[in-house]
């Protein structure tokens, strides 16, 4: 972990209220794992206060910008605006200052199973890609079922191809791939490949559903959850999670932000309806 003046190297609109930003990071790409984060502050601004959290959608190296000059080590963002916060950083240009802490957080451990299928709703496919890059790289044959609301919520998707990845599209309103949603795709796949090992990222609802489903096949589940953070080092315990053995008499909490994102399903505390309280 690391906390950078930076700057930054771009920052472009993707989709509708969905941006793209490089940030100039030298050792991330040693560094930063599948499912980490960043919290991000916006320099010489009295507001927003509080940085703010983001999953590493990916890192590289560009050329040095002259001879002699080491070549830039860089992390990529993809977020969405929302807020304050996401309105101000879609504003920034080339060569503005942030201040990055990261790499943080416990990311994906990738298992030795043979059909590794990874679930993304919406922003959830950030996170994802650079597991995706890592499974493919072992020589794995990765399954992805993207979902969202609209096409504009599908990001990244010629990427993951370029990766090799066998996407599957689904949106609420069938404006791209399968009308409907992205579970029902993972209900057919997990009948399909029995033995699989499932990866998610998303919101709640979907995180429900998903577990809900691989709880039924018997079907190994890590959930990256979103959650609001405050510090993202476990200072705040402001994104604290019920683990499987809390009880209010017996508190059982799990914090985001040091022992996630990232967790196996089965150390959550999940409703009987499915899904991470």
């Amino acid at each position: 972990m690391q906390n950078l003046k930076t700057v930054i190297l771009h920052n472009r609109e993707i989709a509708p209220g969905y941006y793209r930003m490089a940030i100039l990071a030298p050792g991330y790409p040693q560094t930063a794992k599948a499912g980490q984060f960043v919290m991000l502050r916006v320099q010489l601004q009295a507001q927003p206060l509080l940085r703010r959290p983001f999953g590493i959608f990916k890192t590289g190296t560009l050329p040095p910008e002259c001879s002699g000059m080491p070549p830039r080590e860089f992390v990529e963002l993809v977020y969405k605006v929302v807020g304050s916060g996401t309105e101000l950083m879609a504003t920034l240009q080339r060569g503005d200052q942030v201040e990055l802490l990261g790499p943080l957080g416990e990311g994906f451990v990738a298992t030795e199973d043979e059909n590794p299928i990874l679930v993304g709703g919406g922003i959830g496919l950030v996170p994802l890609f650079k597991l995706a890059e890592d499974l493919c790289r072992q020589g794995r044959k990765v399954r992805l079922l993207m979902g969202g609301r609209t096409r504009d919520d599908i990001l990244g998707i010629t990427e993951f191809e370029r990766l090799g990845v066998e996407t599957y599209v689904s949106t609420d309103d069938g404006s791209l791939g399968e009308e409907g949603l992205v579970t029902a795709v993972l209900e057919r796949k997990l009948a399909k490949y029995p033995g699989a090992q499932v990866y998610a990222c998303g919101p709640t609802p979907m995180l429900n559903a998903v577990q809900a489903i691989c709880a039924t096949h018997s079907t190994p589940l890590q959930v990256s959850l979103e959650a609001l953070m405050a510090c993202g080092v476990g200072a705040c315990l402001g994104c604290v999670v019920p683990g499987k053995e809390h009880r209010e008499d017996e508190p059982d909490y799990l914090c985001t932000c040091r022992q996630g994102p990232v967790f196996d399903a089965e150390l959550l505390q999940w409703p009987e309806s499915g899904g991470a309280a």
